[in-house]
């Protein structure tokens, strides 16, 4: 299974390392990344397979929520067809 993980928040040192570290541990695989700083917001956008993961994608969801309130940053965990299906014109 696949799915999109966001991040936004206000730009500080060691918010990719966080994520992709919290992601790792759990053996869930990033397949594609795009982070960008605009005007001092930090937004990260990640395609990730989710094959081999340690938890379910709720129990995921839930471990990334609260590292990203400890980090201050708003994450985000969507199945990636959902993700798709929000984002088609």
């Amino acid at each position: 299974m696949k799915a999109i993980v966001t991040v936004i928040g206000k730009d500080k040192p060691g918010i990719i390392a966080k994520v992709s570290t919290a992601l790792a541990q759990n053996e869930v695989n990033i397949e594609d990344i795009s982070q960008t700083i605009m005007q001092g917001n930090f937004t990260m956008l990640m395609q990730c397979d989710l094959t081999n993961a340690k938890l379910s994608l709720k129990e995921l969801k839930s471990e990334l929520l609260t590292l990203g309130e400890s980090t201050g940053v708003s994450i985000h965990v969507q199945h990636e067809e959902i993700f798709n299906a929000m984002h088609k014109i």
